[in-house]
């Protein structure tokens, strides 16, 4: 299966920006978007008529803002959205696809904000997303794809000094809170395939950092341990553009 995870920065401003030919392009089997920034009837009006994939979308309940949608060839088993706990699931952040052999979580990560505002309540959606993802471990391995907004390590970012502990992203908590999802057995496919391969999957649209190249790289794809075997290629497609983030890509053998 070929896997993609893109977090499109509005996919109705996304549409206008070439989406639907890349995602013929691309041909994947399954490609999960992150903030949509649109309503469940909105993704819609945009997605049908223009893909032949099933599509599945959770809408945030304040309008244009956060979303995650999933567009797969094959139709799940079962499509869940959100993690059961009210206080983070107002903001359409998590959709759950259950195939044969795995579940496919889409996920969008909360960003800390400026001036960290939002940090301690990240800290508490990283604990409580972690213990939902290993509940649905107990009966299927996982795919865990999209936005994870955190640097985990300083070949992840481009100044890494610069912002440590000051910036969203790459603070201690953060880093934390993804040490905690490998160490509980979601390995991290691109830098396992790509231990010391520097490449980023979000750049700011100021001071001209993608053709910089001055980015990070907060876009994953983390597989159950039991997967391990069957991770064939992971990537990420700078060239891709439409959005202040990039694709990035899963080959697995299911």
């Amino acid at each position: 299966m070929k896997l993609i995870s893109w977090n499109v920065n509005g996919i109705r401003a996304s549409a206008k920006k070439g989406f639907f030919d890349t995602l013929k392009k691309l041909d994947p089997d399954v490609i999960s978007l992150q903030e949509t920034k649109a309503q469940d009837d909105q993704v819609r009006e945009v997605l049908f008529g223009n893909t032949d994939y099933h599509f599945y979308s959770n809408s945030a309940v304040k309008k244009g803002y956060s979303g995650t949608a999933i567009l797969t060839k094959k139709e799940p088993l079962d499509v869940k959205s959100d993690i059961g706990i009210e206080e983070h699931d107002q903001e359409g952040r998590v959709l759950a696809a259950e195939y044969d052999n795995f579940w496919l979580v889409d996920v969008y990560v909360p960003n800390s904000g400026q001036e960290l505002k939002r940090l301690n309540y990240r800290n508490s959606w990283d604990r409580d997303f972690l213990a939902y993802l290993k509940n649905l471990e107990t009966k299927k391995p996982v795919i865990l794809c999209g936005d994870l907004n955190v640097a985990h390590q300083p070949i992840d970012i481009a100044r890494p000094e610069a912002n440590y502990n000051k910036t969203a992203g790459y603070t201690q908590v953060e880093i934390d809170g993804m040490d905690n999802y490998t160490g509980a057995g979601f390995m991290d496919t691109f830098r396992h395939l790509y231990p010391e391969k520097v490449k980023y999957s979000w750049w700011s649209f100021r001071a001209n950092a993608r053709a910089k190249n001055i980015g990070w790289r907060i876009d994953y794809f983390l597989v159950s341990e039991s997967l391990k075997k069957n991770v064939i290629s992971a990537d990420i497609l700078p060239e891709i553009h439409g959005s202040d983030h990039c694709p990035v890509t899963l080959e697995i053998q299911l």
